[in-house]
């Protein structure tokens, strides 16, 4: 598996920002395994049902939807609100997923790596 992608998006950053993301994004999904975590800051987001009040948003479940991409996390990680994600583009690729444990909730879990003969 090649390296994590780990993303913090600031709350507020301008449109080219997450186009450079996007792009990023779109790039990094061409790997075998990739997961991508991160603190996001999209509180509008309603992941349950994939819709979003913002267009920041909006762009990015387009992009993670453009890329084939689950997202892991079911907990709210900060005050109620969903803002650090778990992304895969391989089912079964991350496991024992857990919530909890500071200001923004620890997201601990395991990423299954396949062992070459």
């Amino acid at each position: 598996m090649d390296s994590p992608l780990e993303g913090i998006e600031p709350p507020g950053q301008d449109e080219e920002v997450d186009e450079a993301f996007c792009r990023q994004l779109e790039v990094a999904s061409q790997s075998q395994a990739l997961v991508v975590m991160g603190d996001f800051h999209h509180p509008d987001i309603c992941w349950k049902g994939n819709r979003a009040r913002h267009t920041q948003s909006r762009r990015f479940l387009q992009s993670i939807d453009d890329n084939f991409l689950t997202q892991l996390v079911e907990e709210p990680t900060r005050r109620g609100m969903l803002l650090d994600l778990v992304l895969t583009n391989k089912e079964g690729l991350v496991e024992d997923l857990k919530v909890g444990g500071s200001d923004h909730e620890m997201v601990e879990f395991r990423i299954l790596c396949g062992r070459s003969t």
